[in-house]
């Protein structure tokens, strides 16, 4: 397993150089949606983490964000993220990422996360801790939330729907000392993981936006779950990970918020 790990590593610092190299071009920009975009180094970055995940091991699957991926039926599978805040990259605001992670038999092995603007390597390797810059890393032991340093995230569908985040957001805005967001979840939960945030939540998100965080997250001593408090998978809606001294309490607080029109309960 090690040796995935350090596969995985090798592999998204060679992905976070080439968009690094790139950031200040001009970019080619594709429309998925009506804000959700796609630019020509998403591209590149994929191109260049499914040839290299091919070439090495070629019978494993890989699911990623902007092709159909490789199935073949294997036991392991890689679940990649060539640029995590693409919208961030397209604008110029230099907070982004990559993110791979390994997942055997329906469990999440390995997970990465690379920001080559600070280069900064998250990973984490199934009960064998998380580490940044193969320096260990933990949760923070907070508990109590008014003093606590929050993360989260917005839908893409944002306009249309109702249920996107508005009222989690001035909710937990109330109660947290602040709340950040950044536009890179995978970089939000690697942070937690570090100790840099004490929680996050989000809707909505896809499982290469999660499963390298996942792990890193629990390696370093905190807790994912659903919103609600039940457990988490990549097919999940929603996602809540915290250090864990929080997480009752941020379960109780979304618990009481009605999706459908945005009040109190």
């Amino acid at each position: 397993m090690a040796d995935y790990r350090k596969f995985a590593m090798s592999l998204a610092k060679e992905a976070g150089g080439l968009l690094k190299e790139r950031f200040n071009h001009t970019h080619t920009i594709s429309f998925k949606g009506r804000i959700n975009i796609v630019t020509e180094a998403d591209m590149m970055s994929e191109a260049l983490l499914m040839k290299a995940i091919q070439e090495h091991f070629p019978d494993h699957d890989i699911i990623s964000e902007e092709t159909k991926g490789v199935l073949t039926g294997s036991p392991y599978r890689w679940i990649i993220d060539p640029l995590d805040g693409t919208t961030n990259y397209a604008h110029g605001f230099p907070v982004f990422s990559v993110s791979i992670a390994l997942e055997r038999e329906g469990s999440i092995i390995v997970g990465v996360v690379y920001n080559p603007m600070l280069d900064e390597l998250f990973s984490a390797e199934r009960g064998r801790g998380a580490f940044l810059n193969e320096k260990k890393i933990s949760v923070t032991d907070t508990g109590d939330l008014s003093q606590c340093l929050l993360a989260t995230g917005f839908p893409y569908d944002i306009r249309e729907n109702s249920n996107n985040n508005m009222n989690y957001f001035t909710e937990m805005a109330m109660k947290a000392r602040a709340v950040r967001r950044a536009g890179s979840a995978a970089l939000d939960m690697a942070y937690i993981a570090a100790g840099r945030f004490d929680g996050f939540w989000e809707l909505k998100l896809q499982p290469w936006d999660t499963a390298a965080g996942w792990l890193i997250v629990e390696e370093a001593g905190g807790s994912v779950t659903d919103i609600s408090g039940e457990a988490y998978y990549l097919d999940s809606p929603h996602i809540l990970a915290t250090n864990g001294k929080i997480h009752q309490s941020m379960i109780d607080i979304l618990g009481a918020i009605d999706p459908r029109d945005r009040r109190l309960l």
